[in-house]
């Protein structure tokens, strides 16, 4: 197993791990280190806060994912004991050779005989699978349809009495009518009472803005979710399926069941070309994002983790990656635009020269054929209001006081960044202070194009710029 600083940090929960990890590794707080001869093993001793040094081990027999232990009592995976002892190996620290210790390999033992259930089980040689329990289902469908109807009679109320009414309203009516929601399974509409709940409060100047934005993508779920569901209680199909709802009304997918939809792919080479941190006032979570670009087809992916305020301390958090990533298996979501994507187990290398001119080799589209396409994306009221993409460009240049993008085909896009994402997400100021000017011209602008509503113009917002040599980030 090749162990890179960039892949500790992806195995940490979070960067505080990754810094009292390696912290550990640097005042020598490792009192003895083992390892098996075939170094699938690696085990040792670290100096705790007690009398007893706690046992932490990394066990690779299981191929991308490590296993790790630690006698600690910490509850985040892998805790700090056990990144310190990844840095003792990325260190090259001297191991000494032992054989496996017999509790690891009762454990490998116990862990292979589930593997080896689950292979049957797949195979067909077990048990047959467990049926879908299709009363339940139907159960649960026709209690989300009760609970649009509460949603529905909410708007006609609005539509009766008009907006206005909604500035006298208390915040805690709106956190209540949510709650009603979460026992309905439509944990999406939840969240967006949520957000009406959060704006309430915070109306100014009769600016109802976002309290009107939220309002069309309730009156659009309802229609659509409504639609869908009744659609599947008159034919008696409760199955799961690929439509974009299920997730939009709550529902949370398992990779197995994108897998069993058939939305996967193998052996994908991927690129991180940006990622940023956003917090989400309807769902009081953090949204950790990060979009990736596929080497061979010049796609471009997201990855989505959401860690809610209330457990912060138990999810991990993702963060920028700089290598390029191999992935036996990406799964999709049943998304258009940029589809969010999963996987479970990498393996990653330096991004070179090579990896980055055949990313640039799958960038062929323009300014004219992107806005179309971000055009009949946004026209969808479920969908977000901007999209990823990554253009080849012959200049940066300026148009009215403004910083505006030119393709080979004499298009032109202005550049400007999309407040909504917050002051940390600023990125045109820093495309002045480049430290290569040839970096304004003949290169890839990786961004969002979006609708700026105050001038009713498509503009693009620069996170990256890709070129024969490296990827400039333009964030944070």
């Amino acid at each position: 197993m090749n162990i890179s600083e960039q892949w500790i940090i992806s195995q940490a929960p979070n960067s505080s791990a990754v810094q009292n990890g390696k912290k550990l590794s640097q005042k020598g707080s490792f009192i003895s280190l083992y390892k098996t001869e075939d170094e699938k093993l690696f085990w040792g001793e670290c100096a705790g806060s007690g009398k007893k040094p706690y046992h932490t081990s990394i066990d690779f027999s299981g191929g991308e994912n490590p296993t790790c232990r630690c006698s600690c009592p910490s509850r985040q995976f892998p805790c700090k004991h056990a990144v310190g002892l990844m840095f003792e190996i990325l260190q090259n620290k001297v191991f000494k050779v032992e054989e496996i210790p017999s509790d690891i390999a009762e454990k490998r033992a116990k862990a292979a005989a589930r593997q080896a259930k689950k292979e049957q089980s797949e195979t067909g040689e077990a048990k047959p699978k467990k049926k879908t329990n299709t009363a339940a289902r139907t159960k649960k469908i026709k209690k989300q349809l009760e609970g649009l109807e509460k949603a529905q009679t909410f708007l006609n109320d609005i539509a009766e009495h008009g907006i206005g009414t909604l500035a006298g309203s208390s915040a805690k009516s709106y956190e209540a009518l949510a709650k009603e929601f979460a026992s309905c399974y439509l944990t999406g509409l939840q969240a967006a009472f949520l957000k009406i709940a959060f704006f309430v409060d915070r109306v100014k100047d009769n600016n109802y803005s976002e309290i009107i934005k939220t309002l069309v993508y309730i009156n659009s779920t309802i229609q659509k979710s409504r639609k869908y569901l009744t659609e599947k209680l008159e034919n008696k199909n409760s199955e799961l399926d690929d439509n974009q709802l299920y997730e939009t009304l709550g529902g949370v997918w398992k990779l197995s069941e994108l897998e069993e939809l058939g939305l996967f792919k193998d052996n994908a080479s991927l690129v991180q070309l940006s990622f940023d941190v956003k917090y989400d006032v309807g769902r009081k979570e953090f949204i950790d994002r990060g979009y990736w670009i596929d080497c061979d087809t010049g796609e471009i992916y997201k990855t989505i983790n959401y860690r809610p305020l209330g457990a912060m301390n138990y999810v991990k958090a993702d963060d920028s990656f700089f290598e390029a990533v191999s992935v036996p298996k990406l799964v999709f979501y049943p998304q258009t635009g940029n589809k969010r994507v999963r996987w479970d187990g990498f393996t990653s290398e330096p991004v070179t020269e090579d990896i980055l001119k055949k990313v640039a080799s799958n960038i062929n589209m323009n300014i004219a054929e992107a806005v179309k396409i971000v055009k009949n994306e946004i026209k969808n009221t479920l969908s977000e209001k901007y999209m990823a993409v990554a253009l080849k460009y012959s200049e940066i240049g300026t148009a009215n006081g403004e910083l505006v993008l030119c393709d080979y085909d004499g298009q032109k896009i202005v550049l400007r960044d999309k407040t909504d994402d917050g002051i940390d997400h600023l990125s045109v100021e820093n495309i002045k202070w480049l430290p290569n000017e040839k970096l304004s011209h003949g290169q890839i602008m990786f961004g969002h194009i979006f609708y700026d509503k105050a001038d009713n113009r498509l503009c693009l917002h620069p996170y990256s710029i890709i070129t024969d040599k490296q990827i400039i980030r333009l964030q944070y």
